[in-house]
């Protein structure tokens, strides 16, 4: 029994559960543990405060002024539609003595529905990226919590010497993340980059930025026996690392 539940609580099930990605079979599944054994509850317990903390520390929030300017591109296309319906029923009755004006009309309803398209490819864009952000927190919670994920410590070479950060591997999920803690000062026209070797190609995962958060996870793409790099670049960053100047790696 205890083999069991040891198996339950090492899969995701329980994360899955919280953010709600669970089939209907899963779910009759945990609550059915979470009813009958309490460690699997308090586990439950545990994971779902995680969770809250964690989503009330890197709440995502909208870019400034977004909700407003979609709002009046939504009025300004409900008034241009009001206006187009007007001009039509006037243009009913004066279509005989005023036959180039269709051409007009036409060309309102065109700018229109331009205008409708952008706004609709805006809020799937919108859409989209939310759904990858809120993809992303649930990996790092995943990486965080599971009792199967490796935790390294990175630090500086010479170069660098009081570059520090953490890397956290889990293999059975395949997650890969690392958490820069302190980059040293650098001349304003070099930056530090970031590299993974991935199945024996270079892959850039672009310039580190000066750290503004120092609990923010950045993604690596998880491979078995990968590499990770940091160089020293020109500013704006590399298309290709400069070996010379690599400043710490990462074994993953």
């Amino acid at each position: 029994m205890k083999d069991k539940i040891r198996l339950f609580l090492e899969s995701d099930l329980l994360e899955q559960y919280l953010l709600g990605t669970t089939t209907t079979e899963q779910s009759l599944q945990v609550e059915r543990y979470i009813a009958m054994y309490p460690e699997v509850r308090e586990n439950y317990m545990e994971l779902q405060e995680n969770l809250e903390a964690y989503a009330k520390l890197h709440a995502l929030k909208a870019p400034e002024g977004l909700k407003e300017k979609i709002l009046q591109k939504i009025r300004a296309q409900r008034s241009a539609r009001r206006k187009f319906l007007r001009y039509a029923v006037a243009a009913s009755f004066a279509a005989l003595f005023f036959a180039g004006s269709s051409y007009f009309f036409w060309n309102q309803n065109q700018n229109l529905q331009q205008e409708n398209a952008i706004v609709n490819n805006k809020i799937r864009t919108l859409e989209a990226d939310m759904r990858e952000q809120l993809e992303d927190v649930r990996n790092q919670f995943i990486v965080l919590n599971n009792p199967q994920t490796r935790k390294y410590l990175v630090n500086g070479n010479k170069k660098a010497s009081d570059l520090k950060a953490i890397a956290y591997i889990n293999p059975v999920k395949k997650l890969s993340y690392i958490n820069v803690r302190n980059l040293p000062n650098l001349p304003e026209n070099q930056c530090y980059q970031m590299w993974a070797e991935v199945n024996g190609e270079m892959v850039n995962l672009g310039v580190l930025r000066d750290i503004d958060d120092k609990d923010k996870l950045l993604a690596l793409p998880y491979a078995e026996k990968a590499l990770g790099y940091i160089t020293i670049e020109p500013k704006g960053g590399n298309s290709t690392p400069t070996v010379q100047n690599i400043v710490a790696n990462i074994r993953y």
